[in-house]
């Protein structure tokens, strides 16, 4: 098993971002972003990383090889405050497991740094099997699915949630998205 660790976003990253921004690695987010929106997402996470509302890091293997991202930002979800998850392995990193130990490892730094909010959040597409896994191997809880429309066209996604302070799925708030 590949050893991993998560280590904060710095500005020199934006090349994990352009190296994630390809039709494959896209194909369930509605296709790549311009090279502007990859410079503004790269600013954004220093940004939000900086002002403690977002917590942005590499997924680095043992030798510090860069094998994706994972990322929690303050959301709000059905109404009340959330953390919300999400996630990128790159090609030659995926069918691993990296994704799932990544988001174990999250799980814990959030439920260390979430304040009042009680549940982490992710919301994959409806159709990435990959990471909805990610989502039920983490031991979230699915509890619906909804569209709109994310980079320019409609977008089905699942709604996964996972109580960071030890309540169970019956205390998630039922009103629609």
């Amino acid at each position: 098993m590949d050893t991993i660790r998560l280590r904060l976003w710095t500005a020199e990253d934006i090349d994990l971002l352009r190296a994630a921004n390809t039709p494959e690695m896209t194909a369930h987010l509605n296709g790549p972003e311009t090279e502007e929106q990859v410079i503004d997402r790269n600013e954004r996470y220093l940004r939000l990383g900086a002002a403690g509302e977002a917590r942005n890091f590499v997924i680095v293997d043992a030798h510090d090889r860069p094998l994706g991202s994972i990322a929690y930002w303050r959301a709000d979800w059905r109404g009340e405050p959330v953390l919300e998850a999400g996630w990128f392995v790159l090609p030659e990193a995926q069918g691993r497991g990296i994704a799932s130990r990544a988001l174990a490892l999250v799980v814990d730094d959030a439920r260390e740094h979430r304040g009042a909010r009680r549940l982490l959040t992710a919301f994959p597409a409806a159709d990435n099997a990959a990471s909805n896994g990610v989502c039920r191997r983490g031991g979230f809880t699915h509890t619906g699915t909804f569209t709109e429309e994310f980079r320019g066209a409609n977008l089905t996604m699942n709604e996964w949630a996972l109580a960071l302070d030890g309540s169970g799925a019956d205390t998630f708030p039922t009103s629609p998205r």
